[in-house]
């Protein structure tokens, strides 16, 4: 039997969907602490005893009383406290807990709701007009940069960004940060600065969460002043770029997600994340097993089959699979599902990219690739795969600029090791080995233990002539256990002869 959604303050508890929202966009919470909030919605300002709403949380198991104190404690966090201040549930010393705000059904209720569209479910970014410092008359270099962000920021789907119009009535204006994303609504906001000295530009941006003030990503572009307007398209690019994954971290992916109103498969897609980003075997394993749980439950849900797309490729590219064959199908069809039911969607295309790559298919995978960034041209991930499908497809100096620009635009991703070592590979099978021992040093710094990168220093010193060195790589190389260079497979069983001359860099440092 269905029962109207409950609605208190900005939220909306839609038990029949198993979810909760707040100002029409789904907040994580998990089974318990809905039907505890279910209980107190159902008897607001009555005490509810704690022998009873144990009950609830925990029908016919007998528990401690501190994991209710717990579930409590977790709700009222996440609520946060009233307009006046109060906390949503008060507790009643030595016999329970009340709800204290009000409460109407959906029915009852005559506060309009927000509609639970996508386009209201996105946060919204403010980029506010960028100062200019220094030299005067240069005010347009700040606001032809202020609107070529905004332009950039306009091109991506999970978020909305304010009006160009709305943000320049702050220009020039001494006026708090957090005071003008009140003002204009939004939960990010994005600011910085210009200062241009002689033939140079330095460019600073900083992106902060309304909501509590936090830096969510700060950074400086120091730039040669060749072209005005060329440096504007690079560092909107490069801004936007950087602030994507960001989001899609703060918001919990839910920025991103066409959400269906299964919270469960919601759940479970964000706990699968969690443990791919781990990258180890047995975090890839879980993560596909709560991707594989989240297709069943949903099948509508565009993101259960781009994440398995995703982690199916992993598995393979890392060596972790016991049938390479199986998991390179469900890869793909799990990724080509994922763009049948959002074909506007780049991480869908992105997860075709890969997959493919994987199943020794790479200009299937280099056409995906383009299709990604053809529809976010700021998006990392595509350019990144662009330049492992060329690479796969024996195109290793035009796999070159694709993976610089994707790691420029993403510095701080987790799977940037192997993107590193792609890149180290093509610049050494291009015959730029010094190009590739810079690179291969780079991810040195990142994880001195991560063995392909001893193996890719290793052939870099080889093929200049540093065989010694090449040797003390080998050695160490040798003493580390980790996954192998599993990730280039296609290359060497899709290119003999580049196969063979890694193979002989490798033996020529052991001998």
């Amino acid at each position: 039997m269905s029962s109207e959604p409950f609605t208190f303050g900005p939220f909306m508890l839609d038990m029949d969907r198993g979810m909760l929202s707040r100002d029409g966009r789904p907040v994580a919470v998990g089974q318990k602490g809905l039907l505890l909030l279910q209980a107190f919605l159902q008897s607001p300002g009555k005490i509810l005893g704690k022998a009873s709403l144990m009950d609830v949380a925990w029908p016919g198991v007998a528990v401690e009383e501190s994991n209710l104190s717990v579930q409590i404690a977790a709700l009222r966090k996440l609520l946060g406290t009233a307009k006046d201040g109060s906390e949503w549930i008060a507790t009643i010393p030595r016999v329970g807990y009340r709800f204290a705000g009000p409460v109407a059904s959906r029915a009852q209720s005559t506060t309009p709701q927000r509609a639970e569209s996508n386009a209201q479910s996105r946060p919204i970014i403010a980029v506010l007009p960028f100062g200019i410092i220094g030299e005067v008359g240069k005010e347009y270099l700040a606001d032809g940069l202020t609107e070529d962000i905004i332009t950039a920021l306009s091109r991506f789907r999970w978020f909305r960004v304010i009006g160009r119009g709305s943000a320049f009535i702050f220009k020039g204006k001494q006026i708090d940060v957090l005071q003008a994303a009140r003002e204009l609504g939004a939960r990010y906001v994005l600011q910085g600065s210009v200062r241009q000295s002689a033939l140079r530009l330095r460019i600073t941006a900083q992106f902060i969460d309304a909501s509590d003030g936090s830096n969510v990503w700060a950074e400086r572009y120091d730039l040669e002043m060749a072209d005005v307007f060329a440096i504007q398209d690079e560092i909107a690019e490069r801004v936007a770029g950087a602030i994507e994954p960001e989001l899609l971290k703060s918001e919990s992916y839910v920025a991103a997600m066409r959400h269906t109103g299964n919270m469960t498969a919601w759940d479970l897609v964000r706990r699968g994340m969690w443990h791919f980003h781990k990258v180890t075997r047995d975090g890839h394993l879980a993560a596909r097993a709560l991707f594989r749980h989240a297709c069943t439950i949903d099948p509508d849900l565009p993101e259960s089959h781009i994440w398995l797309g995703r982690v199916s490729a992993g598995i393979i590219a890392y060596g972790w699979s016991d049938a390479p064959g199986a998991d390179s199908k469900e890869g793909v069809d799990a990724a080509a599902h994922a763009i049948a039911l959002d074909p506007r969607d780049p991480y869908a295309h992105y997860a075709f990219a890969i997959a493919n790559a994987y199943s020794n298919a790479p200009l299937v995978a280099v056409s995906a690739a383009e299709k990604a960034i053809a529809l976010s041209s700021s998006f990392a991930l595509g350019h990144l795969v662009l330049g492992l499908a060329r690479l796969f497809a024996g195109l290793a100096r035009e796999a070159i600029e694709p993976l610089d620009h994707g790691l420029a635009l993403n510095p701080n991703d987790p799977q940037n090791l192997t993107w590193y070592n792609l890149l180290a590979y093509a610049q050494l099978l291009a015959g730029e080995a010094e190009r590739a021992l810079a690179t291969a040093n780079t991810v040195l710094a990142i994880r001195p233990t991560f063995r392909p990168t001893l193996e890719t220093l290793t052939c870099c010193h080889v093929a200049l002539g540093k065989v010694d060195d090449a040797r003390r790589w080998a050695s160490r190389m040798n003493e580390l256990t980790g996954p192998e260079s599993h990730f280039l497979a296609p290359l060497k069983q899709l290119h003999p002869e580049w196969d063979g001359q890694i193979s002989q860099m490798l033996d020529r440092a052991r001998a």
